[in-house]
């Protein structure tokens, strides 16, 4: 009996254990395969890192070596370390440096790229580099340099003593307080020596990309809990029986805020809102009621959210984009003065399509946007007709008006907004209205043809 019941198991225990040695090896080379592949890619972003960043010390030494009135040379050279930055930007990406503090050298470089892009985009013919910009470039030569030194140091010790990267991602996962490592100390030694370099004065179009809004820049007093109770009520429509709970929010920092929710018999469901805590401002606002099935169509739903719009104090609101999502409907409303659209202050609503009731707003922009009273307008300088000369031939226009937007240096630039089609597609082109160049090109969705004003 022993002998059949062997003769039968033998064989099978040891096909299981040939089996699970075979699939054990397997595992074992697809893990060592996934870990090389690691392993070179941390290796060739390391090594091109390394290379772009000397490429971007020699460029910015190109740039300033030729004549300060060689406009076009110093657009090329400001397009090359834009480009190069970019690449040296990409390469730190995919690095494992997510858990190692290297956020002032990558802060670093991201105002090079910005500084260097916003700079070779204007008109270096009619606004050259002034002397602070030259000076700038001066400095970041001499940064760059140093940080291309510091980064071939890490790369010789790299590559003769063999370090790996895949054991400074274990390092830096490990929970050891103490991480001896020659890369690791490496990148820290860079960032250290970045953060100690002066600030430059970057210029308002880099400056502006990198301003946080804070409750600073708001006007009025700050406000208590009390007063927010009474607004969310009021703004709710919850009467007096409402039942209203507050909380604050980043108290002591930059982003003070409070944050309510309303209870109420005639509300459907909860709401809550958040309010500035300077000014009482109300930042957003969000009706947590289940929506329906889809019964109203989009220019229902942008009726209803004019009118509620209205109703809450937001006078002159134009809607000038419409989305649907299933069955909820999107709409961003921006303020006019004097038939010009005010892009800057912009409100977005969301409607639920069930009943057309709106069920939330967003406000931030136009809260931080929003000015007291009239902004001034200047004229434009160039009529319609001047400006239809600049536009492609083959573009049709459907409507066109003027409208205030912020152009990619950050500056509120007026423009003729030209609604058209062209390329089986609808646009919205923007042209500053002082000298025709386009500022803006926007693809219109089908949704936002629908309940768009135009």
């Amino acid at each position: 009996m022993y002998k059949r019941l062997s003769a039968v198991l033998f064989p099978i225990v040891t096909l299981l254990m040939i089996g699970a040695f075979v699939w054990g090896y397997q595992e074992n080379q697809e893990k060592n395969s996934i870990l090389i592949k690691a392993e070179n890619q941390y290796q060739r972003a390391f090594h091109n890192l390394s290379y772009h960043m000397d490429r971007l010390h020699s460029e910015l030494g190109n740039t300033l070596a030729v004549s300060s009135s060689s406009n076009a040379m110093h657009r090329k050279g400001l397009i090359n370390v834009w480009r190069l930055t970019s690449e040296a930007q990409n390469e730190i990406n995919q690095l494992p440096l997510t858990m190692l503090p290297f956020n002032k050298t990558e802060d670093f470089l991201s105002r090079i790229s910005n500084f260097s892009y916003q700079t070779s985009m204007r008109n270096l013919e009619k606004e050259p580099l002034s002397n602070e910009e030259l000076q700038n470039l001066k400095v970041l030569y001499k940064n760059s340099g140093e940080i291309t030194k510091h980064l071939q140091d890490v790369q010789s010790k790299v590559i003769s003593n063999r370090l790996r990267w895949m054991d400074v991602e274990s390092a830096m996962a490990s929970e050891e307080k103490q991480m001896d490592n020659t890369i690791i100390d490496g990148f820290k030694t860079v960032d250290k020596r970045v953060g100690e370099y002066p600030e430059l004065n970057w210029g308002p179009a880099v400056s502006s990309i990198y301003d946080k809004r804070s409750v600073k820049m708001l006007s009025g007093t700050a406000v208590s809990q009390e007063d927010i109770k009474r607004k969310a009520v009021k703004f709710a429509d919850a009467g007096a029986g409402a039942s209203v709970q507050v909380t604050e929010n980043g108290k002591g920092t930059d982003w003070e805020s409070y944050t309510a929710t309303v209870k109420a018999k005639n509300l459907p469901a909860v709401v809550s809102m958040d309010f500035t805590k300077k000014g009482g401002l109300l930042i957003s606002y969000h009706d947590n009621r289940k929506i329906g099935h889809k019964a109203v169509t989009m220019e229902q739903a942008k009726a209803n959210a004019d009118q509620f719009l209205s109703k809450k104090g937001y006078k002159g609101m134009t809607a000038v984009t419409a989305d649907q999502y299933g069955n909820m409907g999107n709409l961003t409303y921006v303020s006019t003065q004097d038939g010009v659209l005010i892009y800057p202050e912009k409100i977005t609503v969301r409607v639920g399509l069930d009943n057309g009731e709106v069920t939330g707003f967003q406000a931030s922009d136009y809260v931080y946007e929003h000015k007291e009273g009239k902004r001034n307008l200047a004229k434009p300088k160039m009529g319609i007709a001047e400006i239809r000369k600049k536009l492609n031939p083959e573009f049709k226009e459907t409507y066109h008006r003027l409208a205030l937007i912020k152009d990619d240096l950050g500056k509120e630039t007026l423009c003729y907004e030209i609604g058209g089609n062209i390329n089986g597609s609808r646009y919205r082109m923007y042209l500053d209205a002082n000298d025709g160049s386009e500022k803006m090109v926007e693809e219109l969705k089908s949704s936002d043809r629908q309940a768009a004003v135009r």
